[in-house]
């Protein structure tokens, strides 16, 4: 091993343990943001779903990160934390493509074709992809409870994909397979941003993670964003949809994940996926009048038992 190694291997069980003591010291301010984070990002669905309607896919998701940065810089440099992003800047966009850019336009995608609830289904799977990225980068091998947890959780996807349950009305069962390979594509890309925050801006202030996110992310999405805008003027319901998204659900969503990471920890962090399906299909049955189906919560219960196992945070055989 070179001394490159055993320096991140220290500094990562370093910064382990600092997390451990700051989680013990604030148990309950990681909990509220938490909370919070998963009513924000079950929102998030509901306006994404609304706003790609009109937009399309590509000018939905650059929209929503354009006004994000908007939103975020002025605060940013009232906090007096521009130094920190300058300094991170690089980081920053790049994972800002990762844990938004991205992310945010195959979900807008995916909700052209399936309603808010299935995708929400989906998005939980992320803390899964976390633990698999956290093996491949970190090391972290899974134990055999986990490995089982993972097998679990994305044989729960599949049920999901092998039914036309959570459909459009005018959407076929090949464009559903599409739809949720794109969510998954997604959680992919959130499971490495979380890591890639962890390695490369431990430390810097949320503020300036998130806006260097946003900007990232703009930067990515403006040219496609462009080619691909609708011909036709989107509705004042679909701009206001994507303001709400951005400055609610991204700007403010984004300063509480970054946080949730520096007080809790990645893996903790993730878990928010649990809450955010719940809050999803709440607001997707009573703001759009979707059908949840029996077929849906058992795929959902079996995902959530699967990432429960693979996350650690139910452990067979062990007495609280």
């Amino acid at each position: 091993m070179s001394g490159s190694e055993c320096t991140a291997g220290e500094a990562a069980t370093t910064e382990r343990a600092a997390t451990a003591t700051k989680t013990a010291a604030q148990p309950k301010g990681w909990l509220v943001d938490l909370l919070l984070l998963g009513a924000l990002w079950g929102a998030s669905f509901l306006f994404m779903r609304i706003g790609a309607a009109e937009f399309g896919a590509l000018p939905a998701a650059a929209v929503r990160v354009s006004v994000a940065a908007l939103f975020l810089l002025p605060l940013l440099f009232l906090r007096g934390q521009a130094g920190a992003l300058r300094q991170h800047w690089k980081a920053s966009f790049v994972i800002g493509i990762l844990n938004s850019g991205m992310p945010f336009a195959l979900f807008c995608f995916a909700l052209l074709t399936i309603n808010t609830s299935l995708a929400a289904v989906v998005n939980a799977t992320v803390p899964m992809f976390g633990a698999l990225v956290a093996w491949a980068w970190f090391k972290e091998r899974p134990s055999g409870w986990r490995l089982v947890g993972l097998a679990i959780g994305f044989a729960g996807v599949a049920m999901l994909a092998s039914r036309n349950a959570g459909l459009h009305a005018d959407a076929d069962g090949h464009a559903a397979t599409w739809a949720v390979l794109a969510c998954l594509g997604a959680c992919l890309c959130y499971g490495i941003a979380a890591s890639a925050t962890r390695r490369h801006l431990g430390g810097v202030p949320a503020l300036a993670t998130a806006t260097g996110s946003q900007i990232g992310a703009t930067l990515f999405l403006a040219l496609p964003a462009l080619w691909f805008w609708p011909a036709r003027m989107p509705s004042a319901r679909a701009w206001l949809a994507l303001t709400v998204l951005g400055v609610a659900c991204t700007g403010l969503a984004y300063i509480l994940f970054f946080r949730l990471i520096e007080r809790a920890g990645p893996a903790r962090a993730l878990t928010v996926t649990f809450l955010v399906p719940v809050f999803a299909v709440f607001y997707g049955t009573v703001f759009l009048g979707e059908h949840v189906t029996a077929w849906m919560l058992l795929c959902a219960a079996v995902i959530v038992c699967g990432v429960a196992l693979s996350t650690g945070l139910v452990k067979p055989g062990k007495q609280a």
